[in-house]
């Protein structure tokens, strides 16, 4: 059985914290200013007393012991508010007299210092008293005074402003819970305004969303207007894709089908040949159009093993070439992740080294690097090199500068796509040792 249902929103989830959290502390420090306000009234009369009863020594030693002399009775009740009491060996004064039988146990109890009596009292004294009982000599002669101060109206001052506490607190409580409130639609509104945004996106009125939302939004909103930048980068893939496939593709089957037409012409081994090179041209726009086609580009919550790939595609390189070292160069860590589609970081890691791997006379050097957010990823080796001024070319779509090594020139273009859709570059110089040498940031 539940005892307790979790609130779907956020605002319930919030009022569900903040309200009984607000009233917890609030009742703790309404029992902490109860014990607070004890304690210092305690201390207060306490103090008072003291003062008064060095008072009265003082009057007393400035009457030489003589008690008759004193102002008492009336005069010290409305001017202390307390009783007192007053004994030598010949006299013993008690104001008033109907405190006489809480007083009388304290004198004769010979302990001096702060005293407290509780539930003693009769119908004309009170219950619970606090005094303070001094002994001193004049003269040789023993005297003690007594000030003693009744608990019970001073319980029921501090009652009565306890009370008003408690009010004020239950005030300060409803201010609590409006100021939460009006706290919480404050802090929600910029979701009432992403959702009328999202909700204007669904009707097209809008191709992005684009809310001054606070800090703690601005990422949500990135990051859809970086799903919605991705969809449409696939859909306008797809649609360069059929387009790129049926320009190339016409052509070639326009010219195979014509053969094919041709009865009065024998297939000779020309024609055999060329039907071939046209299938051929067909077969390489379909390869390059379907590993185009597998590109992911950045997305959210994708992310691959730089170091992992690695080894597995220099492995694989290794047994290709097997007179050629495959080298890797890094600092990352095996668990290090990338933010890149892993098909992506193949296709990149995996035409750049196969390449070289062509190219190369013994060694390639693969090295990655992450500084702060630049991922940077580069290869070298050391073959005849690239020409300076055909550089600028190196990448293009069917490109191949040396048609003696065996490839389509589709690897560097496939790389420069996949680099462009993540924002990033890539950069091509010669190497150390001769060769040439790639360098991808993203």
């Amino acid at each position: 059985m539940t005892v307790f249902k979790k609130p779907t929103s956020v605002k319930g989830t919030l009022l569900a914290l903040l309200l009984p959290a607000g009233i917890g502390l609030m009742s703790l420090a309404w029992l902490v200013h109860g014990l607070l306000l004890d304690r210092m009234a305690r201390e207060f009369v306490e103090t008072r007393l003291k003062d008064e009863v060095a008072f009265l020594e003082h009057q007393i030693r400035s009457s030489d012991g003589t008690l008759d002399s004193l102002k008492t009775g009336d005069y010290f009740q409305e001017v202390f508010h307390h009783a007192f009491a007053i004994q030598s060996p010949t006299r013993t004064l008690i104001s008033p007299d109907a405190w006489a039988p809480l007083l009388m146990p304290l004198i004769d109890s010979g302990q001096d210092g702060t005293l407290e009596v509780q539930g003693a009292g009769s119908s004309d004294a009170p219950s619970d008293i606090l005094a303070y009982r001094e002994s001193f000599r004049l003269d040789g002669t023993p005297i003690v005074v007594i000030v003693s101060e009744d608990l019970g109206a001073l319980k029921r001052s501090q009652g009565e402003l306890h009370a008003w506490t408690a009010i004020v607190s239950i005030l300060l409580i409803l201010l609590l819970v409006a100021v939460i409130w009006l706290g919480i639609n404050l802090s929600l509104r910029p979701v009432v305004t992403l959702k009328a945004a999202l909700r204007k996106l669904q009707d097209g009125e809008i191709s992005r969303i684009d809310v001054q939302a606070p800090e703690e939004f601005q990422p949500l909103v990135l990051q859809l207007n970086q799903l919605l930048d991705s969809l449409d980068q696939r859909l306008e893939r797809s649609r360069d894709a059929l387009a790129n496939l049926s320009h190339s593709v016409k052509t070639p089957i326009a010219a195979v089908r014509q053969i094919l037409a041709d009865s009065d012409r024998p297939l000779s081994n020309d024609l055999r040949h060329q039907m071939a090179a046209r299938l051929d041209d067909i077969d390489k726009q379909l390869e390059g159009e379907m590993r185009r086609s597998r590109f992911a580009g950045p997305q959210v919550g994708k992310s691959a093993y730089p170091v992992k790939q690695a080894r597995d595609l220099l492995w694989v390189l290794g047994r290709l070439y097997t007179e050629k070292s495959f080298e890797l160069s890094t600092q990352l860590p095996e668990e290090n992740r990338w933010p890149l589609e892993e098909h992506d970081l193949n296709e990149i890691l995996g035409n750049l080294l196969d390449n070289a791997g062509k190219w190369s006379a013994r060694c390639v050097e693969l090295s990655l690097e992450q500084s702060n957010d630049m991922i940077r990823i580069i290869v070298t080796d050391d073959g005849p090199g690239v020409d300076p001024k055909a550089m600028a070319n190196l990448g293009q779509r069917g490109l191949r500068l040396d048609e003696q090594t065996p490839g389509h020139g589709l690897g560097l273009a496939i790389v420069r796509d996949i680099v462009d859709r993540y924002g990033g570059q890539i950069r091509f110089s010669g190497g150390s040792h001769g060769g040439l040498r790639v360098v991808i940031e993203l």
